[in-house]
């Protein structure tokens, strides 16, 4: 096998690697690999071709690889919420009246039926923060399988 040839599969391998991997370390080093491949198709000899891969590597972990951590792997804060989650912040309305003493209700989200509670400590009737069926509300947070809501900020409509 010639020198070219285990940079080649070198570089094959790595790519593999980073699968597993993930952080675009070894697809730096991959990048390193493939150059001094095809380096090794000149006549540079095999010191050449170290001096190929040290500088490709060392190119594209300054160069390249910044600028795929910055596109793959920091854009996971916008990543899709599942499950429960992902009732933290969509709208609702109110189907059944939460009690005044228990805060408790039901309120429909996403087409189906919750229990909620409010996360107001003074939400009694003398707060106005009192919520009859028919009023928007907002998820707060998810707890157990009880949504913590509060009303929706604007509401002004609601059924008596």
């Amino acid at each position: 096998m010639s020198d070219w040839q285990v940079w080649i599969v070198a570089s094959a391998a790595l790519l593999v690697a980073e699968m597993f991997a993930p952080g675009f370390w070894l697809a730096s080093v991959a990048i390193g690999c493939l150059a001094a491949g095809i380096a090794g198709l000149l006549p540079i000899g095999l010191l050449g071709q170290l001096l190929v891969f040290a500088g490709s590597s060392l190119g594209s972990l300054l160069g390249l690889r910044p600028v795929l951590v910055r596109r793959f792997l920091h854009s996971r804060g916008t990543e899709v919420r599942t499950n429960v989650e992902a009732l933290v912040g969509k709208s609702g309305v109110v189907v059944k009246r939460f009690d005044p003493v228990t805060r408790i209700g039901r309120v429909v989200v996403d087409g189906e039926d919750w229990r909620g509670t409010l996360l107001e400590a003074g939400s009694g009737e003398a707060g106005g923060a009192m919520l009859d069926p028919g009023t928007r509300i907002v998820v707060v947070q998810v707890d157990g399988s009880t949504l913590v809501v509060e009303k929706e900020a604007g509401d002004t409509w609601a059924q008596g």
